[in-house]
């Protein structure tokens, strides 16, 4: 007895099926909407008005009134600005590759199999999560210049005139690197931990086996299979420095002087003690430039690198 082949019936013109996409598009766009509408809120129209108070002159009462690119000539004759632009990358410059290479140190020795090493990866990430106010204030009290440990240790192991850190105008920043560099080192960690247990064991079997040992099987392996894991760690770690501002006012205040002052604590200080919205606006803009071309610079090396 032949079978009988029975089709679907074809389905008429405007049926559900048609409605399906847009149904799809409606349900994906119910989840995200909400955040979408914080974002815009409270991210989005506030930096696009900071943007176009730039250019303007508002003290927050009065009407903002258009004067063009007088504030960027104001900047230009700021020596503070100046200042705080020279301070944001000295702070960058040494916070960038010290938390870089601590970090991932840090990740190589606890990726071996230690007892407890559970224990010292939570100790080394708990920094991290710790109220900054509590990690200024104890930094604070260790950099003490005549009671504080650091350099109680320094005098015992024969400094005769130890630095006197954040009461120093040369040595502040290098006091709030150090302590930055603490702090944030254990997050990074997490990161290049991840990293590294994605390298497959084998490579590391094939090289003792060629015969190459540990700073051969680091150099030729390691480093080369952590380039992605690298490239992020570097990019959060360049936006993170050049916005510094919490640990700085808790730490230093900007100070001694102007030795600390960085250009998010002048961001804040002209818009919000001085009332100086559209001045401080500039300034913000400016901030934001140098962070995008730097972002933008590392990506298209990274591109270049990948491509050769």
């Amino acid at each position: 007895m032949a079978s009988v082949t029975t089709r679907p019936a074809p389905i008429a013109p405007g049926a559900p099926r048609r409605r399906r996409p847009w149904r799809n598009i409606l349900i994906g766009t119910s989840f995200i909407l909400p955040n979408f509408l914080g974002f815009a809120l409270f991210t989005l129209v506030p930096v696009v008005a900071a943007f176009a108070l730039a250019f303007m002159d508002w003290d927050s009462y009065g009407t903002p009134e258009w004067v063009g690119l007088e504030n960027f000539q104001r900047l230009w004759d700021d020596e503070s600005f100046h200042v705080a632009l020279r301070n944001t990358f000295y702070y960058a410059g040494g916070h960038i590759p010290l938390t870089l290479v601590a970090s991932l140190g840090l990740a190589l020795a606890l990726n071996q199999k230690l007892r407890g090493v559970n224990f010292f990866r939570t100790a080394a990430f708990f920094p991290y999560i710790t109220s900054l106010v509590a990690v200024a204030v104890v930094w604070n009290m260790l950099f003490n210049p005549t009671a504080g440990p650091v350099n109680l240790l320094l005098e015992a192991v024969g400094v005769d005139d130890p630095p006197r850190w954040v009461s120093s105008t040369g040595w502040a920043m290098p006091a709030v690197i150090i302590t930055s560099v603490w702090r944030d080192m254990g997050y990074y960690m997490v990161l290049y931990l991840a990293g590294l247990q994605t390298i497959p064991k084998e490579y590391y079997e094939a090289a003792k086996v060629d015969g190459a040992n540990a700073w051969q099987r680091f150099w030729g392996i390691t480093l080369p299979s952590l380039r992605p894991t690298t490239f992020f760690v570097l990019v959060m770690l360049t936006i993170q420095s050049f916005k510094v501002l919490d640990l700085i006012v808790v730490m230093t205040g900007g100070g001694p002087g102007r030795s600390t002052l960085v250009l998010a604590q002048l961001v804040y200080r002209e818009g919000i003690v001085e009332g100086q919205f559209g001045y401080s606006s500039a300034i913000a803009l400016v901030l934001f430039l140098i962070v995008f071309g730097v972002t933008v610079t590392q990506f298209r090396l990274n591109e270049r690198r990948n491509a050769s």
